[in-house]
């Protein structure tokens, strides 16, 4: 019996013995996977970046934008009967992507003023409040000159000014 017992001890410690050892196993496959994850990582954020530059470098430079103004707005905003009239003064400047383009939209100058004018005299002053309002102006004014002066591209209305008196 005594043998039984030293047998079914040592074979409770061989059974035991190989889970511990998966164990190990284990910890080990997970730190080697970590170290070549983390070289791999550390060889694409510092050395591949170098290599992007280069091909950056071959690029040519962007072509800076184009700017022409338009004439100067000064309107009435509309307001209810009996309401102090109050006005409204913008410097316009549009932003195109090209040089070329200036000479191609200056015959439509006056049809954009004319758009301006005709929106802008319908604006109330509390349209115009905050930033939000004249970002809002400002996305309106952009789709209505990109309308009016249609194969050309306006990439942005830029004001120099806005005053409402």
């Amino acid at each position: 019996m005594a043998e039984n017992e030293e047998g079914g001890a040592a074979a409770e410690g061989a059974e035991a013995a190989p889970p511990k050892n998966k164990l190990k196993l284990i910890i080990m496959v997970v730190g080697v996977l970590a170290v070549l994850g983390g070289g791999a990582a550390t060889w694409f954020f510092f050395f591949r970046h170098g290599e992007n530059e280069h091909h950056a470098e071959a690029a040519p430079p962007p072509k800076p934008p184009a700017y022409v103004d338009v004439p100067d707005l000064m309107v009435n905003l509309a307001g209810s009967p009996g309401e102090r009239v109050q006005y409204l003064r913008l410097k316009i400047v549009l932003e195109l992507k090209e040089e070329k383009q200036i000479e191609a939209i200056k015959p439509t100058m006056p049809r954009v003023t004319d758009i301006f004018q005709t929106y802008v005299r319908e604006l109330r002053p509390s349209d115009l409040n905050g930033s939000a309002g004249i970002f809002r102006l400002k996305e309106e004014l952009t789709k209505r000159v990109n309308a009016a002066v249609a194969p050309i591209q306006v990439s942005a209305v830029l004001f120099k000014e806005v005053v409402v008196q």
